[in-house]
């Protein structure tokens, strides 16, 4: 069954506007879980990074700290690694290990485009729209992924939480950085974001976004995004074009199709 649901919440948010479906016009999507599958490589990363700062796999706190790599999928990684780290110096270290282990992963060929994510870049570009892609790794990395998918000139921009001044996902600064760079839009509640974690909700939220889809490709489920503040949640970003498009001009996006309640 498709999910397009309708997934209103206002928790941590303004109320969604009712804006016309052709001001839509700044899309801000998430790479991992969303438009990109990378089959666990943040786990398997985050384990060679582990080990190197001394933290013995099968152990308590390697399972411990595993555990809080999943529950913060989509939040800076620095972000992080401060917090399972303490110290600047150990979470700087952790997140180049992190960075050198991921781009390794990611040259043997382990990341693909997630089934319809690029059909649905290019006809969301092809519909006149403004599409960014936005991640929670450091340049060096978003780029290796870029490079591996033959994406460097699919979106208009590519932000990192280095671009948009050092703080990554819950805040909203890549969202709000995509708005001033592009000069797409001139509301923020013209802003589209979409995203597979409750940290990408949060973001696009605190944002003011008009319209912040979760979709269930990726890290977190229904209730975890529409708990954050998702809008719709839908099965992939490849129903994003056809939900925007079938936007009424008195209202916001709808879903495309019935689905079963959030």
């Amino acid at each position: 069954m498709t999910d397009t649901t309708d997934a209103r919440d206002t928790t941590d948010a303004p109320a969604t506007t009712n804006a016309p479906a052709g001001t839509r016009k700044l899309i801000v999507l998430d790479m991992a879980g969303t438009t990109v599958a990378d089959g666990g490589l943040v786990e398997r990363a985050f384990e060679r990074a582990a080990e190197r700062l001394g933290v013995t796999p099968g152990t308590p706190d390697h399972e411990e700290k595993l555990r809080y790599v999943r529950d913060t999928m989509g939040e800076s990684k620095i972000s992080v690694f401060r917090h399972l780290f303490g110290s600047e110096e150990s979470a700087q270290r952790a997140n180049a290990a992190f960075e050198e282990a991921y781009g390794d992963l990611v040259d043997g060929g382990l990341v693909a485009p997630l089934p319809g994510a690029q059909e649905a870049i290019e006809q969301l570009r092809a519909d006149g729209r403004t599409v960014v892609l936005t991640t929670g790794f450091a340049r060096v990395t978003q780029d290796a992924i870029l490079d591996a998918l033959g994406w460097r000139d699919l979106t208009d921009l590519t932000l990192c939480p280095a671009d948009a001044g050092g703080r990554g996902r819950p805040y909203p600064d890549m969202v709000l950085a995509a708005f001033l760079r592009t000069g797409a839009v001139a509301d923020v509640a013209d802003v589209v974001v979409a995203g597979d974690t409750a940290y990408d909700m949060l973001s696009g939220r605190r944002a003011g976004a008009g319209l912040v889809a979760g979709v269930l490709t990726g890290a977190h489920d229904r209730a975890a995004l529409a708990g954050h503040g998702a809008t719709h949640v839908l099965g992939s970003v490849a129903e994003l074009p056809a939900v925007l498009a079938a936007a009424g001009p008195a209202g916001p996006a709808r879903p495309a199709h019935r689905a079963e309640p959030a």
